[in-house]
């Protein structure tokens, strides 16, 4: 009686994406937490465009000094609009922003978030972390200086500091409330390095050690 041969055992590779990586995951809630929490932290929009209050400098001095204090007091509102004119400059170049979404992907699908045990294999060519580095830095070198992807950006920060230089320089801060321990504060990008710092811990404590068995 013949019997049929056992059937060996193939394990199969974890398709692991760093959006199911803990550290992803970690990422971006504290990300959202620390966004929504700054996002809470400004002013009424009715203050920032209160028509009262519009009221010629003096001089370049007294121009500076305002500028200085309402961006102190208006800063979550002065970032909030600098965001909405780079998104909106991106969203009227399609191109631009599929761009920037790419390089964005690539840096967190090949670098930032895969797991230290999937090495990058393309084409049957394996590639370390500091190759993949290198080609991803001279990727976005070639994408935002030598593309007019870098101008645009450019342009439209420069759009939007206009635009907060101007209403600083005419929003007399008089009647504003300035809080002098809010000047210690780091305002809406400060939670961008402990994130990410954060991220950094998480992935390093789930990879998995070398040689371990």
């Amino acid at each position: 009686m013949s019997s049929s041969p056992a059937t060996l055992p193939i394990s199969q590779p974890s398709s692991t994406t760093p959006a199911t990586t803990p550290a992803f995951r970690q990422f971006l809630h504290r990300t959202s937490t620390a966004l929504r929490r700054t996002l809470s932290d400004r002013r009424p929009w009715s203050e920032l465009i209160d028509r009262s209050a519009f009221t010629r400098p003096e001089n370049l001095t007294d121009a500076v000094t305002r500028i200085r204090k309402n961006a102190s007091y208006f800063r979550v509102n002065y970032l909030t609009l600098l965001s909405l004119s780079l998104a909106l400059t991106l969203i009227t170049h399609p191109f631009s922003l599929l761009v920037l979404l790419s390089l964005l992907g690539a840096w967190c699908f090949l670098y930032l978030f895969r797991p230290s045990d999937h090495p990058v294999n393309i084409l049957g060519r394996t590639f370390s972390d500091r190759e993949t580095l290198g080609i991803l830095v001279v990727a976005s070198v070639v994408v935002i200086f030598l593309t007019s992807v870098g101008s645009l950006l450019i342009s439209a920060v420069v759009v939007g500091v206009a635009v907060v230089c101007v209403h600083g320089a005419f929003r007399d801060p008089e009647d504003l409330f300035m809080d002098e321990q809010e000047n210690v504060n780091a305002g809406l990008l400060s939670f961008l390095g402990g994130a990410a710092s954060s991220a950094a811990v998480a992935a390093a404590s789930s990879a998995p050690s070398i040689g371990r068995v």
